[in-house]
């Protein structure tokens, strides 16, 4: 058994680097609390945001790509600060997360932190096979009355952990959460036991929930309500650490992604304005009477609010000369600019960048049937498309943490160190053929199985918009009559004939998570 081990041992890890961003932080604008490094929820809870660590304990097989996961205490806490759980990540990535801290200062005896009054011994691999360093041990701590566990101590020996190594919450600062699925970190190789990534089960922009960054040991499946850990909560409702106008001007121009168009692309973006100013029409069908009008450049005379009825119907279309229908559905790169939705998530603990690109025209799915293509003529084809990448920037520090890239009806998280960069801390996304889905790299997707599927192909090309080039903040509800908003922002009908899609605003996620 230690022979397997050393011998797992002396294999080089992806998790045995640590990733940083390529350039530095850059040193943000002032103003308010954000950048601060420490951020009150309230209640007499202080927290801090810790990205190093020391490891604990190490497993070699199962999770991702089966090569185990580390698990890991935070270090470097400042004077009165207190570990609230453990960090875990799978191997296969380089070491990249973070954990809060806490700190008491509160005045009352029944302050915002407490040492547990025991723990439970969750699960330990003493009786398993399984390629590790040493034997592990997963430990609950045991809140006392008005308090609870936000995190585990995990420990190389038998011996319960001192109580004075993690602080428990008082229940009022915390939030009910849930596991994140598709962030399983670790499991045994008979899935008895599972580790998973934890997250606030209400998410959005008026949301108080808060990661804490620490995880789930749970044996068997995740069907126990509540889950024995919880997560913080934001008692402050106006969420003042987030970034004020020139913070954010800052951060897009620092972490805005350039997006490569497939070489064979034949349908390209453009602003709203030109699509409107270059003869797209407003449709509407009252009591079976078609009309058609010309949309202002603002979109000024779009209606705004309500929905389509049996009574009248609108929606958006192409020019209806067919010369200028053809050029329209092409699109404008020149013109083409990132429409910004900035936004609180998780408490406001991190601020969501959501950039959101406009295509008058999305074209034709390819299917692929073994290694035959074939050709779906109008499947997939619409007037009016719409993507986003979202950039989830912490409010301790202003570090770029992950970017979500959105694929037709869904998307996909992609953490940092997984990005391609341009440029500094430029992320790189990849827009598919015809369909303009987003991806972190070129490739072949499929949306299918066993080679059966509709392909995403996404490749460079010299066609690139650069979404730091006339970028226009149209929403931060919370910044209030800063922000004032397009009119065609609130155009609440579809963006196409029949079953057109929707626009950025009534979208589920514009006020709510992704995924």
């Amino acid at each position: 058994m230690a022979g397997h081990s050393e011998f797992k041992k002396k294999k080089i890890l992806p998790i045995g680097t640590t990733f940083n961003l390529p350039d530095d932080i850059p040193v943000w604008p002032p103003g308010g609390g954000f950048a601060t490094g420490t951020l009150d929820l309230g209640g007499g809870l202080l927290v801090s945001q810790i990205k190093t660590f020391s490891k604990v304990w190490t497993t070699y097989e199962g999770g991702p790509n089966n090569l185990g996961a580390t698990f890991f205490e935070p270090t470097g806490l400042s004077q009165g600060f207190f570990m609230l759980g453990c960090y875990c990540q799978p191997n296969n990535k380089p070491l990249h997360g973070w954990v809060l801290v806490g700190k008491d200062s509160s005045s009352t005896s029944n302050g915002a932190l407490a040492k547990p009054v025991d723990y439970k011994l969750v699960w330990t691999t003493r009786s398993l096979k399984i390629k590790q360093d040493g034997e592990g041990y997963i430990w609950l701590p045991i809140a006392p009355d008005e308090y609870k566990p936000v995190g585990y101590v995990v420990t190389t020996s038998p011996e319960k952990p001192s109580l004075d190594k993690v602080r428990c919450v008082r229940s009022d600062l915390t939030d009910e959460c849930t596991t994140y699925h598709s962030m399983k970190l670790w499991r045994t190789e008979n899935k008895r036991f599972n580790v998973f990534d934890v997250r606030p089960m209400k998410r959005g922009i008026e949301a108080q929930g808060v990661t804490v960054g620490t995880f789930l040991a749970q044996s068997g499946g995740t069907n126990s309500k509540p889950l024995p850990i919880v997560c913080l909560k934001n008692t402050k409702a106006s969420f003042p650490y987030m970034p004020n106008l020139s913070q954010i001007e800052a951060m897009i121009k620092s972490y805005s992604p350039y997006i490569y168009l497939h070489p064979m692309e034949e349908y390209l973006p453009s602003s709203v304005d030109w699509f409107f100013t270059n003869g797209a029409v407003l449709i509407e069908k009252r009591k079976g009477v078609i009309r058609e009008n010309a949309i202002k450049p603002n979109g000024s005379n779009l209606p705004q609010g309500g929905s389509n009825d049996d009574e009248v119907t609108y929606w958006l279309d192409l020019p209806l000369d067919e010369s200028k229908r053809v050029r329209v559905k092409k699109g404008d790169l020149a013109s083409a600019q990132a429409y910004v939705h900035v936004k609180p998530m998780l408490g406001g603990t991190f601020t969501d960048i959501v950039m959101w690109v406009f295509y008058p025209f999305n074209g034709g799915a390819k299917a692929k049937v073994a290694c035959t293509n074939i050709p779906l003529r109008t499947k997939g084809e619409h007037i009016g498309d719409w993507e986003h990448v979202t950039l989830r920037v912490s409010n301790f520090h202003g570090e770029l943490w992950k970017v979500y890239f959105s694929q037709h009806s869904k998307g996909q998280w992609v953490d940092a160190s997984e990005l391609e960069f341009h440029n500094g801390n430029r992320p790189v996304a990849y827009s598919s053929l015809h369909g303009h889905a987003l991806y972190p790299k070129p490739g072949l997707v499929m949306q299918g199985m066993r080679g059966l599927g509709v392909r995403n192909d996404a490749a460079k090309s010299d066609a690139v918009m650069d979404t730091a080039d006339g970028f226009q903040i149209v929403a931060a509800e919370y910044l209030g009559s800063q922000i004032i908003e397009p009119p065609w922002l609130n155009y609440s009908m579809n963006w196409g004939p029949k079953e057109g899609p929707k626009g950025p605003k009534q979208k589920n996620t514009w006020e709510g998570d992704e995924r």
